[in-house]
């Protein structure tokens, strides 16, 4: 579990995957110092081929706490995940959304989930549950029901697998399987590598500068084919029991 006590290492590193969000960086980078406090921890800023200002604004943070990753073309939100959590020197990995929307204050929701867990912590997902969202009717409807299939399908036992907001071991996240939408299928994974999942209500808030940069339709088409995807590998694992 997270121990304040860590003080001579790099306890928690929090992956923020970003494109083209200049104008967000800067306050979320704050927000999220504010939130965190007696333990070491650094912010990890993964910048997916942004064409704005987004780089500039993060180098200009000059701050040796935060680090600034930079993809030379967009390869998507998980691979730029992959990309933090790779050059993380943290025991625990945290992710937020880089638009603004997940309060970094809920990360010590999280975090206190993860100490009640004890020794079960390291192996389990502690993820966000919006519980008033803020995103208009169509692309609420649209969660709802990807979320409600997702869970048919899946049994990943998750209202809300797609929040943006996470907290677990990096070893977890390292037995998880690698592919382009990661980020949305995490819970079920969890469970496949034989971990738990722990849904924590968080906050979430209006998105005021940028642009989403997801349609619902087309994350919609290829969500369904990444989701056959992630079935066939829960079909296809099986956990050994060793003999004593």
């Amino acid at each position: 579990m997270i121990s304040a006590a860590s003080q001579d290492s790099t306890v928690l590193s929090v992956v923020i995957p970003v494109r083209d969000e200049a104008g967000n960086v800067a306050q979320l980078a704050a927000e999220s110092h504010g939130a965190l406090k007696d333990i070491r921890y650094e912010i990890i800023f993964v910048d997916d081929g942004s064409t704005d200002a987004t780089p500039a604004e993060i180098a200009a943070l000059n701050d040796a706490r935060v680090r600034l990753i930079s993809h030379a073309k967009s390869c998507g939100q998980s691979q730029a995940t992959i990309t933090g959590v790779d050059a993380a020197r943290g025991t625990w990995i945290a992710t937020l959304d880089g638009d603004g929307q997940n309060d970094p204050a809920d990360l010590t929701k999280l975090m206190v989930a993860c100490a009640a867990a004890g020794p079960e912590g390291h192996r389990t997902l502690f993820i966000g549950r919006r519980s008033s969202r803020r995103d208009n009717k169509r692309r609420l409807v649209a969660s709802r029901i990807a979320n409600g299939i997702r869970g048919k399908v899946l049994g990943d036992a998750t209202p809300d697998s797609g929040c943006g907001i996470k907290l677990l071991s990096r070893a977890l996240f390292l037995a998880l399987p690698r592919f382009d939408a990661l980020h949305r299928f995490m819970p079920a994974l969890t469970l496949r590598a034989g971990g738990k999942v722990v849904s924590i209500p968080v906050a979430h808030r209006m998105r005021t500068r940028g642009a989403s940069k997801y349609t619902i339709w087309r994350r919609g088409l290829i969500g369904i084919v990444d989701m056959l995807g992630v079935f066939w590998l829960m079909r296809r694992n099986t956990t050994p029991t060793l003999k004593l």
